[in-house]
């Protein structure tokens, strides 16, 4: 039996992958800030008979604090993390701070994902194959990193701004691999599923929120979706960090996955954090 961590488990690609792994036999804590879905997940659970391997912990994770106390929680609670799912992200057409000083977005796709990656690692290291599974973009060819403006308070877009959280989780994953060297056993997979039929989470203009429907007509089932990531937890690949694109191995030659660019990145996330 394993343990699983699932980020953005509520809703989407991150319920199918826990509910999979609980039919599976594997215990299960799912985050996420909607009270109503995580009690129905819980409730699904107990209707197959998982309800004891089934947990819920209700939070904001584009708050720092609350991402720390997440993690202080399943530490307390949980021996080992055989595997962390980071899935959680809300589309913004209009900028928003968080009361902690953040831009909304970047805190939820990426640094929720940073803390949680770091803050668990001890956990991930107690497992005999642990594995981080990144549900972001990689292979994207449109997106970059704002340098000059991490937090877009200058010509904020909602796309430009989900584009930055992806190509931050790519150089993310690299930034880990970096950090705890070739020895450490954590497997870092960086992971595109393609167009999914979820619920799209977000807040939209009426011109996004059109194409947005458009791409869940012709978007592929959640099922179809997560079949790939399962089988890379099943077997995580041997590298130290890799990216996959509908589950085909992509070159981390490409300048998405630059290891200058993600030590920059690293640095200046840490400063961020220590405001």
């Amino acid at each position: 039996m394993k343990h699983i961590v699932v980020q953005g488990g509520t809703d989407g690609m991150g319920k199918g992958i826990a509910l999979t792994c609980l039919r599976r036999g594997d215990t299960v804590v799912i985050i996420g800030r909607d009270q109503k879905k995580g009690e129905s997940f819980l409730a699904t659970a107990d209707g197959i008979g998982a309800g004891d391997r089934a947990h819920f912990i209700r939070a904001d994770l584009s708050l720092i604090s609350e991402n720390e106390r997440v993690i202080r929680h399943i530490t307390e609670e949980f021996p080992a993390v055989d595997a962390l799912v980071l899935c959680a992200r809300h589309f913004l057409s209009e900028r928003r701070e968080t009361v902690e000083g953040h831009e909304s977005t970047l805190a939820l796709f990426y640094l929720s994902r940073y803390l949680l990656g770091h803050g668990l690692r001890d956990l991930l290291a107690k497992a005999p194959r642990p594995v981080i599974m990144n549900v972001a973009g990689p292979g994207s060819p449109t997106g970059e990193i704002h340098w000059q403006d991490l937090q877009m308070k200058r010509d904020y877009d909602g796309l430009a701004a989900q584009m930055q959280g992806g190509k931050a989780n790519d150089l993310l994953g690299v930034a880990f691999a970096d950090r705890y060297g070739a020895n450490d056993r954590t497997r870092y997979v960086l992971f595109n599923p393609g167009g999914v039929a979820t619920s799209f989470s977000g807040e939209y203009d009426a011109a996004t929120r059109r194409h947005v429907e458009m791409l869940k007509r012709v978007a592929k089932s959640v099922e179809e979706g997560i079949a790939p990531i399962l089988r890379c937890l099943d077997t995580p690949p041997a590298e130290p960090v890799s990216a996959f694109v509908e589950g085909r191995r992509m070159s981390l030659a490409d300048k998405s996955f630059d290891l200058g660019d993600a030590r920059r990145l690293d640095e200046k996330t840490r400063e961020l954090l220590s405001r």
